[in-house]
């Protein structure tokens, strides 16, 4: 017969989240088997249920599930072993004081769970971040630019694998190989045993016999490397472009890391940007926009013609194809914002002829 959980935990139904949290910390405490005066094996499988049970309950999509349909519900998946607690383990790091879980384990089940696996002592270079600012122009058509970055490079005098000429690994007295030390402790719920990796080797099990005098052992030498970085058009304001390998070398002949470069674009005195489009002003006289008339306009290449109909408004928008930024095979357009101009100083001919037409109108509407 499945269990209640909330049998289990000692709680309603209604209990609050802190309620099933203090239940459970209470009952871990009584039945983890170190501390538990009785049958050890029943108090092991106590400690499971009572596990599970707080894995559900503290969790308000699974609790909304298993109040719904019980254990009937949507497929619930749980294996408690060792390395499955997951919200469990929250509480408790927060019951004894942040330790972790599987410290945790292992002193309530005696030799502990191993979960660090041996490092090799080859290993993957770092990535590497570069920021480049690029002028509107470059980013609309695209740029090569040439950067000095400093590095890590594979060694040359060793050709990365840290040894020096004619020498050979050699296991780690420290560790004999495991690359893992093991730190053993009393304490009030029986043996504490704690698995790091060995300070030595860095969990390799191995070391040089001789490091390499140029790399000291590691493979790689840091210095100033000169990148080539190849801006496609359109690229976007803070895009992050990958140059595969060209980060840091790896350590002991690992392979190299990426290189990831990210796009500034600066501000255009002129141009605004939106997505492929671009924006510009365009100053134009009242008489312009009455009669219409083609005008010219700036783009980022040069100058293009904009036809204005007769009788356009005031703050309109017209649009030049073809002429904002390029992505793959479309190229954006070029939104051309109009702006009306008053003049400040007119002649006396000049108002004599703009009060006879202002006069001539028909009343604004």
């Amino acid at each position: 017969m499945a269990q209640d959980y909330y049998q289990t935990l000692g709680v309603e139904r209604a209990a609050s989240p802190d309620e099933i949290k203090r239940a459970f910390r209470r009952l871990a405490k009584e039945y983890h088997p170190d501390a538990h005066q009785g049958d050890k094996k029943e108090a092991e499988r106590k400690f499971r249920k009572i596990a599970e049970a707080y894995e559900v309950l503290s969790d308000p999509q699974k609790r909304a599930q298993y109040d719904r349909f019980g254990h009937a519900g949507p497929a619930q998946g749980f294996d408690f072993g060792p390395g499955d607690f997951r919200r469990t383990r929250e509480a408790f790091g927060e019951f004894f004081g942040g330790r972790g879980f599987e410290d945790l384990f292992s002193m309530f089940f005696g030799e502990g769970v191993r979960t660090r696996e041996r490092a090799g002592r080859t290993q993957r270079g770092e990535d590497l971040e570069y920021r480049v600012r690029l002028s509107l122009e470059d980013a609309a058509f695209g740029a090569k630019l040439r950067a000095t970055a400093a590095r890590y490079l594979s060694c040359e005098g060793c050709k990365g694998s840290g040894l020096a000429p004619g020498t050979k690994l050699k296991t780690c007295p420290s560790c004999k190989g495991r690359g893992q030390i093991e730190y053993r402790q009393n304490s009030m719920f029986g043996m504490f045993v704690n698995v790091r990796a060995c300070p030595e080797c860095g969990g390799a099990g191995e070391l040089a016999e001789l490091p390499c005098s140029d790399c000291g052992g590691h493979g790689r030498v840091r210095e100033k490397a000169e990148i080539t970085i190849e801006v496609p058009p359109g690229v976007e304001d803070g895009a992050r472009l990958r140059l595969a390998g060209q980060g840091n070398a790896g350590v002991a002949g690992g392979p190299p890391g990426d290189l990831y470069v990210v796009v500034e674009i600066q501000p255009h005195p002129v141009f605004k940007r939106r997505g492929q489009d671009l924006e510009v002003e365009l100053p134009v006289h009242y008489g312009t926009l009455a009669l219409g008339a083609t005008v010219k306009v700036p783009t980022l290449d040069g100058e293009a013609e904009l036809k204005i109909p007769a009788g356009t408004d005031p703050d309109a928008v017209l649009t030049v194809s073809g002429r904002g930024l390029s992505r793959g095979w479309r190229r954006g357009d070029l939104k051309v914002r109009l702006r009306i101009v008053v003049p400040k100083k007119l002649s006396r001919q000049q108002k004599k002829l703009l009060g006879e037409l202002t006069s001539s109108l028909p009343p604004a509407q």
